[in-house]
């Protein structure tokens, strides 16, 4: 009887102690759960700032690293080491106006900033880390690519076709400029059809920036124009479907092709200032004034000057063959006089309307062996191809991209999705 006291005794007991740790050890559990859920979590460039204020803002012209911190509390001193310290990594000489800029700061009576992150674009930024000893460095988000194709039928431009089917106008801009040796973009015509295959960079499944041009076709007056990317011989570069470079010894145009031509080279046209019937050696590019004047070639300036009848002009000698000039500037561009060397695709003024014109544009004039001819009918010069070395590596991706640009529908597709690199 004793006995079976003891143990009843003894098993309430062990029932007792049993309770009490599973209420020890749930009470644990909860306390630590409930310290995991308050972790801070990281802001959207892996920053723990949940106790920090944030300010957001973008750089102004001329604006220095002491115009941007001095404000926030920031010694000058602390400044010069900031800057002594950034030179090996991302030298603030880099900022660009406009770009975002977040200072992280902890507030008690005074303001003390932790961090400072520039935004170099939507995937690229720079952590200035200052809570204890400088410490800078470049991070990205996570990103994923996605190649995607669309095709189409020039409406109005390029842009505004693009635009149509929610692609951004970056694509057309970056194709124009591959393409700125073999199609004239502002003579496009209604049904001209195009066909792109391009990168598109993602963050957190959102489309945020345009990447490389890898292929492209376009059907312009009745002849199909092609340009695939191969970058085994030089970075950036395009080659047709044959392996002949892109790049010609001349532009197009003088002007990127947000233009129209008002009036073409003519050995018998009608003045609208003169009132009478004149050779026009030359053909106009109507654009807004400001707008970027380019040389169509590489070469050495021989002639910066004015005159009443052409305004203010530059003359360019390319070789013992050609010369092309440029007229009724607004202004020059910085550092375009007599003997200046300037490269294919060098702004060397602004559109406007000196000298006899009616409205803002550039006469642009071309010369072969002495004499005017018209520019428009001149048979550009390649590039070169592509090496015997690297042509069997080529073929295959024009093969490859051939493919996919004969079987695509009319619309914007997602052909496939890989992690890369997405500096262009």
């Amino acid at each position: 009887m004793a006995l079976n006291k003891y143990l009843r005794k003894l098993f309430l007991t062990g029932m007792s102690l049993t309770v009490l740790i599973f209420a020890i050890t749930n009470c644990t559990e909860k306390t630590q759960t409930k310290v995991q859920e308050e972790k801070p979590k990281p802001n959207q460039f892996g920053l723990a700032v949940n106790d920090l204020i944030e300010v957001r803002d973008t750089i102004e012209s001329n604006q220095t690293l002491s115009d941007i911190l001095i404000p926030h509390g920031v010694s000058q001193q602390k400044i010069n080491e900031i800057e002594k310290k950034a030179l090996n990594i991302f030298p603030l000489r880099s900022f660009r106006t406009n770009d975002e800029l977040y200072i992280y700061a902890k507030w008690d009576s005074v303001e003390t900033v932790k961090y400072l992150v520039y935004k170099k674009d939507p995937v690229n930024y720079v952590v200035f880390d200052l809570s204890d000893a400088i410490n800078i460095y470049k991070k990205q988000k996570p990103f994923t690519i996605k190649q995607v194709t669309v095709s189409g039928n020039i409406k109005d431009n390029l842009i505004q076709s693009l635009l149509d089917k929610g692609v951004k106008k970056e694509v057309g801009f970056t194709v124009a400029d591959i393409y700125e040796s073999q199609i004239d973009f502002g003579t496009l015509r209604e049904n001209d059809t195009f066909t792109i295959i391009y990168e598109e960079i993602n963050v957190n499944d959102e489309p945020v920036q345009v990447g490389k041009i890898l292929a492209a076709k376009f059907n312009y007056r009745k002849k199909d124009y092609y340009a695939f990317r191969f970058d085994r011989e030089k970075e950036g570069s395009y080659y047709d479907e044959h392996g002949n470079g892109l790049q010609g010894m001349f532009l197009t145009a003088p002007i990127k092709f947000r233009y129209r031509i008002t009036s073409r080279y003519s050995s018998n046209r009608y003045h609208p200032i003169l009132h009478r019937n004149k050779a026009h050696l030359g053909t106009d590019y109507a654009a807004a004034t400001g707008t970027p004047i380019m040389t169509v070639a590489t070469g050495v300036v021989i002639e910066a000057g004015y005159t009443s009848g052409n305004g203010n002009y530059v003359k360019v000698q390319h070789n013992g063959t050609y010369t092309t000039q440029y007229l009724h500037m607004s202004r020059f561009a910085k550092g375009i006089r007599r003997g200046a060397h300037v490269t294919q695709g060098q702004t060397i003024g602004y559109v406007g309307m000196t000298g006899l014109a009616t409205g803002p544009h550039v006469c642009f004039r071309f010369w072969k062996n002495g004499k005017q001819v018209n520019p428009l009918k001149e048979k550009n010069q390649s590039s070169g191809p592509v090496s015997k070395k690297n042509k069997k590596e080529f073929d295959e991706v024009e093969k490859s991209f051939l493919e996919k640009i004969t079987s695509v529908n009319d619309q914007p597709s997602i052909a496939e999705s890989k992690n890369a690199d997405p500096k262009n």
